[in-house]
């Protein structure tokens, strides 16, 4: 079943959703429209907002890279996602799986604090617009959108380096449909602890603080919305950051999901279906949400549609 080098697996078996029968190409194709969606949704934004004046905001820009993000996210795992679906199962390299748990939890950082940048970004917008301007220079957006991927890249190699040194001696099959903290925990003979230790440690800093910002920094939000005397007012002042909240409460929902609710009080199959959440359908909504909800971003696009239209005719 698996190649060994002492203790050493050289490779892992992801089993993906084994038991989907006659239903496989079903999901292949599903699941191959919805990739195929995230990454050219993404990719429009990213184009929109880098070739029109009319985007070029703070606002923007830090959509840009949170679409960069959620880029990085679905083409790392949902690739090798469709090939266990179609083959009942994919082989994948130690330093693959390796690195394709770097980039995973390296992705889900990196957004979890790029959305603390835009509710910093709201923040200042409705609750000191006569500075937004001031503050949010081209400087203060570098060093804003860039520390979040730092952050992303950096911390998580405190956790890679020890699982990049497990021992896996009893098997080499991962049921999941990605490389995964928790199967690859239970497939090693190592002593875990001091990951699980770190895990819970980084919880606080890494998620649980940056939802807190965001929460308070719409107290604030809401408070100065609330004060606008007209009704007219409050809503054109609430749409700008509508798209930002629906996003928040659907990263962080899907985060709650996998993460809070305990693996061990439902089955792996389960586990497996709550972590398509954020791996596959919240890089799909993103896009969908601003692309629907924000009329800047709607109009760009009709502009630029009709432009290549009559461009070719």
């Amino acid at each position: 079943m698996f190649t060994m080098n002492q203790t050493r697996v050289m490779e892992f078996i992801l089993l993906g959703f084994g038991n989907l029968h006659s239903f496989r190409i079903v999901f292949f194709i599903l699941f191959l429209i919805i990739f195929l969606s995230t990454v050219l949704g993404n990719l429009l934004i990213i184009i929109l907002v880098s070739t029109n004046v009319q985007l070029q905001s703070p606002m923007y820009y830090f959509l840009c890279h949170l679409s960069f993000s959620d880029l990085m996210m679905s083409t790392n795992i949902v690739p090798n996602m469709l090939g266990t679906i179609l083959s009942r199962g994919k082989k994948i390299t130690f330093i693959g799986c390796i690195t394709q748990l770097y980039f995973y939890s390296g992705a889900i950082v990196t957004e979890c604090f790029l959305l603390s940048v835009m509710s910093y970004d709201r923040y200042l917008a409705i609750c000191n617009p006569l500075r937004y301007s001031s503050i949010m220079e081209l400087k203060c957006q570098i060093f804003l959108s860039l520390w979040p991927w730092l952050l992303g890249s950096t911390l998580n190699l405190t956790a890679i380096f020890p699982i990049s040194n497990f021992n896996f001696c009893h098997n080499n099959t991962i049921d999941h449909f990605y490389c995964a903290l928790s199967p690859l925990q239970k497939l090693s003979c190592s002593d875990t602890s001091l990951i699980e230790l770190e895990a819970f440690l980084y919880s606080m800093p890494l998620f649980i603080l940056p939802c807190v910002f965001v929460i308070v920094s719409y107290v604030y939000i809401f408070h100065t919305i609330i004060k606008i005397p007209s009704t007219t007012g409050k809503q054109k002042t609430f749409s700008t950051c509508s798209s930002h909240l629906i996003v928040v409460g659907t990263f962080y929902g899907t985060l709650i999901g996998k993460y809070m609710i305990p693996s061990k009080e439902h089955s792996m199959y389960i586990n497996k279906i709550v972590s398509l959440l954020p791996t596959v359908f919240t890089p799909l909504l993103n896009p969908i949400i601003y692309s629907l909800r924000n009329e800047d971003i709607k109009t760009t696009f009709k502009k630029s549609f009709w432009l290549i239209m009559r461009t070719f005719s």
